[in-house]
C-alpha cells in the first residue's frame, strides 16, 4: 500500500492497523471460491502489507513483536530456538530483539528447507527426532533462554480433529522445550481454542512459574488461535 499524504503534502507511513482501501478479487476460471476469498483477504490485510514493507517474511512477525513488547521475554543476548521456523518471520524478529552479536544466538529449525537469515543459524531437521535436543544444544553450546513455536499442522476442515492435532504438536514442543531450556526460561506456543487443552496447561503450571493466554491484535479476528506464554521455567523434571 503506498504511503498517504498529510495536509502538508508530505508522505506519512501507514500503520498496520490503519484504514485501507478495499480490494475486490474477481473469481477467475478454474479458481475455487475459497482461493478467491483467501487472495482477497491477503490483499486487504494491513499486516501483510506492513510485513512486505518492513522486509518480514510473514505477517506473523507482528504477533511476536506485539507479545514481546508486552511481556519482554526476548532479552538482549538471549539464546533462542524457533521451532517450525519457516518461512522465518519469527526468526527475523528474534534476531532483531536479542542481537546478532557473538553473545546472542538464534536458531531456526524446520523440516522444510529455508533461505538463510542474517544473524541466525538455520537448521533443517525434525525437532521430534530423538537426538534433536542434544544436537541443538551442541550447536548452541548449552541450553537456551527462549523456545518459540508458531507451528500448526495442516488443517482437515474438521474442527475437533484440527484442534487435537495442534494440541498434540504443542505438547511435543513443550516436551522439547523442557529438555532445552535454562531454569527461568520462557516457552511460547500457538494453540487453538477447543476445550481439550487442560492437561497441557496443567503440565505448564507444574513446570513454569507463570502461564498466560494471549491473542495478539495481529491474529485474525475470525481465527480461534491463541498463544500461551509460559515463563519462569523451574528446571529439568
Amino acid at each position: 500500500m503506498p504511503a498517504k499524504k498529510g495536509k502538508s503534502g508530505k508522505k506519512r507511513a501507514a500503520s498496520p492497523t490503519g484504514r485501507e482501501l478495499k480490494t475486490r478479487v474477481k473469481t477467475a476460471k478454474g479458481r475455487r471460491l475459497s482461493s478467491t476469498l483467501w487472495l482477497e483477504r491477503q490483499l486487504n490485510d494491513p499486516y501483510v502489507a506492513a510485513a512486505k514493507r518492513a522486509g518480514y517474511r510473514s505477517r506473523s512477525a507482528y504477533k511476536l513483536i506485539e507479545m514481546d513488547d508486552r511481556f519482554k521475554f526476548l532479552k538482549r543476548h538471549a539464546r533462542v530456538l524457533d521451532l517450525g521456523a519457516a518461512p522465518g518471520g519469527w526468526t527475523q524478529v528474534a534476531v532483531e530483539r536479542v542481537g546478532a552479536d557473538g553473545d546472542a544466538q538464534v536458531i531456526g529449525i524446520d523440516i522444510l528447507e529455508m533461505d538463510p537469515i542474517p544473524g541466525a543459524q538455520i537448521v533443517q531437521m525434525d525437532f521430534m527426532d530423538a537426538d534433536a535436543p542434544e544436537r541443538l544444544q551442541h550447536l548452541l553450546g548449552g541450553k537456551v533462554d527462549v523456545v518459540l513455536s508458531d507451528m500448526a499442522p495442516s488443517t482437515t476442515g474438521h474442527r475437533k480433529t484440527d484442534h487435537l492435532r495442534i494440541m498434540g504438536m504443542c505438547e511435543a514442543a513443550l516436551d522439547f522445550a523442557m529438555e532445552c531450556l535454562h531454569p527461568g526460561g520462557t516457552f511460547l506456543a500457538k494453540v487453538f481454542q477447543g476445550g481439550s487443552e487442560r492437561d497441557l496447561l496443567d503440565q505448564m503450571k507444574r513446570h513454569f512459574l507463570t502461564v498466560r493466554h494471549v491473542k495478539p491484535k495481529a491474529s485474525r479476528a475470525g481465527s480461534s488461535e491463541l498463544y500461551v506464554i509460559a515463563s519462569g521455567f523451574k528446571g529439568p523434571r
